[in-house]
């Protein structure tokens, strides 16, 4: 495994990290603590030492294995949690340093952590970035010894800018890939100069971009690739990268046949966030103990080639820029 430093931590973490969204559970299927306990400890075992949970994933019982496993290791295991979106509605309104107080003080509890090292605001809406007592909060947190560190995770770029003000800020989670090329335009660079952090989630667009999926395939209703393409019940750029799935086909097949030869393209769309020196982890998700390792495979793959690297650029063009660009 390769380490690099997440920004003004000064960590030293697992380039490919674990994001435990269906971890055990999600997206349509019940939680399973076994499996969960399976996946955490095959990915610690590989040298994995960067874990995203959040409050929401399965109603706690996230948290809940991740500080289990956890507490079971003796290396040293960073715990980034998220905290927010249990405001129901979820306007900035509701957003008040009391309730999230509370919620990473839930957090602890379901981790069964003394400290969290990384409490992260779970995308909440644009206005929150504006608020400065929020931000004060999670600085009193600090000095009360019950957070490390704080960061934001975001939907759009002009978000993660403005979050990037405040100094308490040391990362910013956000959704890069191969559909979803506009952070390393304008955010890379501005997260490098201020050292923040750089957390990639959806590097696999859902499941996109490991090619498996296609257009045979049916997803519960319970999973959000079936309900949420539209964004009805969070950001659609959640789901699939918010690439309508007409013009993902194509690109896919394209992409296979620019990466081919040297490992799936999951791997390879992995290796291509590894590519941009500014990233400081990358969290795929994992169902399986199979799925953790080829993640993990991806960080020892060769570089990408020059001409690998101007075909993942044309194909966004051609197929998914104008879909996406512009919205994140």
């Amino acid at each position: 495994m390769n380490y690099r430093v997440l920004g003004k931590t000064n960590w030293k973490v697992s380039e490919i990290g674990l994001g435990t969204w269906q971890v055990g559970g999600g997206w349509g299927n019940a939680f399973e603590p076994k499996k969960a306990d399976l996946i955490l400890h095959t990915a610690f075992d590989q040298g994995v030492n960067f874990v995203d949970t959040a409050d929401v994933y399965d109603e706690g019982l996230s948290e809940a294995s991740v500080g289990k496993a956890v507490r079971e290791r003796k290396e040293k295991i960073f715990v980034a949690t998220k905290c927010g979106r249990r405001i129901q509605p979820h306007t900035h309104e509701g957003y008040t340093p009391e309730r999230l107080r509370k919620y990473v003080e839930d957090s602890l509890r379901n981790l069964g952590l003394e400290q969290i090292d990384l409490i992260q605001l779970h995308c909440p809406p644009s206005q929150v970035y504006t608020r400065g007592e929020i931000f004060s909060l999670f600085e009193d947190l600090k000095q009360e010894g019950k957070i490390a560190a704080m960061g934001v995770s975001v939907e759009r770029i002009n978000e993660a800018m403005t979050a990037m003000k405040y100094d308490i800020v040391s990362t910013v989670q956000i959704i890069f890939n191969l559909f979803r090329q506009r952070p390393a335009e304008l955010l890379f660079s501005h997260a490098d100069v201020n050292t923040i952090g750089l957390i990639v989630r959806v590097p696999l667009a859902s499941g996109l971009l490991t090619g498996k999926i296609t257009r045979e395939t049916r997803f519960s209703k319970d999973d959000h690739r079936f309900f949420n393409r539209e964004g009805k019940a969070f950001d659609k750029g959640e789901t699939f990268s918010g690439v309508p799935l007409e013009k993902a086909f194509p690109a896919v097949e394209e992409l296979k046949g620019a990466f081919c030869g040297d490992a799936d393209l999951a791997a390879q769309a992995l290796r291509w966030i590894l590519m941009f020196k500014e990233v400081g982890t990358v969290i795929p998700g994992a169902s399986s103990v199979d799925q953790v390792l080829g993640n993990i495979r991806a960080a020892k793959l060769r570089k990408l080639t020059s001409r690998q690297l101007q075909e993942a650029e044309r194909i966004y063009n051609t197929y998914v820029k104008e879909e996406v660009h512009h919205l994140w």
